[in-house]
């Protein structure tokens, strides 16, 4: 596929099906999407490619690991890569165990193209999604850590949304002693206003 590069979306197709497989790489090239396939899922595991803005497209049913036990290691692993699974008729039940251990979606057979297509672009838009916010988290957390334990207190305060002097009634220090700290906590935030403060320790909290 012309003009792929490392940093771009990837679909992991993990199916014993060789035809199956065959169809969705030839699906994904045509639309310009990175795909590399696995004939098992624990040659997949065993192989532990990044998942770094990835999506795996997996059969539920399969020799070794299935595809449920596939999602349920990939979310023990702490893996936020989003997991469809492809199901039989017969099998709805178990794509449903695998909706239950972690899995996004499920597409049953015989599927159409543009239904499963529809559902690896949702599925990489919010694994995209996903790593935008955990970085963004990680970034915030490391500029808390470079707080001091009165400026956490002030920033704290703050976001609570107490008033100056509130906050230094509470410390019992004097108001022009918070307004120095929550500057200093603002710069060190990289936080232009009290709102960007407020949204950024929240992102933290969310975690």
């Amino acid at each position: 596929m012309a003009n792929s590069s490392a940093s771009d979306p990837i679909v992991y197709v993990v199916d014993d099906d060789e035809s199956v497989r065959h169809s969705l790489e030839f699906l994904l090239d045509v639309a310009e999407i990175r795909v590399r396939s696995f004939a098992s899922a624990d040659a997949f595991l065993k192989s532990a490619p990044p998942l770094s803005g990835a999506c795996v497209v997996t059969d539920v049913r399969m020799p070794g690991t299935n595809g449920v036990e596939l999602a349920k290691k990939l979310k023990e692993r702490d893996a936020a890569v989003p997991v469809i699974v492809i199901t039989g008729h017969a099998d709805v039940p178990l794509a449903i165990q695998a909706m239950k251990a972690g899995a996004a979606d499920f597409i049953e057979k015989p599927f159409d193209d543009e239904a499963i297509l529809a559902a690896i672009r949702k599925a990489l838009n919010e694994s995209t999604e996903d790593e935008q916010k955990q970085n963004e988290r990680r970034e915030v957390l490391d500029r808390l850590a470079l707080l001091s334990t009165r400026e956490r207190e002030v920033v704290d305060g703050l976001v609570e949304g107490k008033a100056n002097k509130m906050i230094a009634f509470d410390h019992d220090i004097s108001p022009r002693t918070v307004e120095v700290y929550r500057a200093n906590a603002m710069m060190k935030m990289q936080a232009k206003t009290l709102s960007d403060l407020v949204r950024m320790v929240t992102i933290a909290r969310l975690g």
